[in-house]
């Protein structure tokens, strides 16, 4: 695969850019796994360039596994450099965290005309740093949100807990679940201590052309159905021109992904991270298998005809 590398200090992003082999004037932003470089980053790449689409995989810095601060301008930095590159359509994706990034960015670009969220929030998160503070894997960022646009920081929903207090929570509700992580409680919790103000909620109705949101209920980090459900009542309630679709699951675990696209990063046992990771993936492997294969399914159909 021909690559072409970017640093956030030279070109104000982090990104790696995959061109297709076959001459295509579409690109996907494509925000998966820990780095832009991983293997699950790649895995996706493959995915999207075998549906004849150029990929730009993106993600905060190197080996920065937080989401803090996280400047909206790099989308448009991005999206000028794609169309300096021939790409008439540009779209975006990501899942978990990224998926509410994905959501956002689009709300705030119009280029963006085709969204794939897996497993999204529907409001802002408030930061987190991985950076291993007093021993804990995760912590809150300090009235810090996880986006900024124009230097100011974006509005956010609250963690429920402060540093250390958080980490323990999530480890504890993850040991009692069976899950190898889970903070779904924490999250419902976040939400009953700060109601859902207006101003953190992403406004989807300014999102174009083609959206996609896709969730389990037996999501183990947050209650991502309950989320998009809500997504689907705003765009029910208010003026938008999107097309939107809601690919809801009872079993999918977080890694309600493409079966493809896994398959791309485990070629034996494509199933087997979801099996360790989660409970349910353990509990539901056929049913979870089955989920995966669906969305692969749907989304090559959308792509085709976008």
């Amino acid at each position: 695969m021909k690559k072409e590398y970017f640093n956030v200090e030279k070109d104000g992003f982090y990104g790696v850019y995959f061109e297709n082999e076959k001459l295509c004037n579409r690109a996907v932003i494509l925000m998966l796994g820990d780095d832009a470089n991983d293997t699950l980053a790649i895995g996706g790449a493959k995915w999207m360039l075998e549906k004849e689409c150029n990929v730009m995989t993106m993600s905060p810095n190197p080996k920065d596994y937080g989401h803090h601060s996280y400047p909206l301008e790099r989308f448009e930095k991005v999206i000028t450099y794609l169309k300096v590159k021939g790409n008439q359509k540009i779209g975006i994706g990501g899942a978990s965290t990224t998926g509410m990034l994905a959501l956002v960015a689009a709300s705030y670009f119009s280029d963006i005309t085709l969204t794939c969220a897996w497993c999204p929030s529907d409001f802002v998160m408030e930061a987190f740093y991985q950076d291993g503070l007093d021993g804990a894997h995760e912590r809150p960022g300090d009235n810090e949100s996880s986006l900024t646009y124009q230097g100011k920081q974006l509005p956010y929903l609250q963690y429920a807990y402060r540093h250390p207090e958080y980490w323990k929570m999530i480890k504890k509700e993850s040991k009692e679940s069976g899950n190898f992580i889970a903070s779904r409680q924490m999250f419902d919790e976040s939400e009953r201590r700060f109601p859902l103000r207006e101003e953190a909620k992403i406004k989807v109705e300014n999102i174009k052309g083609k959206l996609i949101m896709v969730g389990a209920e037996d999501d183990a980090l947050w209650d991502t159905c309950k989320y998009i459900r809500r997504m689907v009542q705003r765009l029910e309630s208010l003026p938008h021109d999107c097309e939107y679709e809601a690919w809801t699951y009872e079993h999918g675990t977080h890694f309600a992904f493409l079966e493809g696209m896994l398959k791309k990063v485990f070629p034996v046992g494509a199933g087997l991270l979801v099996s360790l990771a989660f409970k349910a993936g353990r509990q539901h492997k056929k049913e979870c298998k089955k989920t995966r294969l669906d969305i692969d399914k749907r989304l090559t159909k959308v792509l085709e005809q976008w």
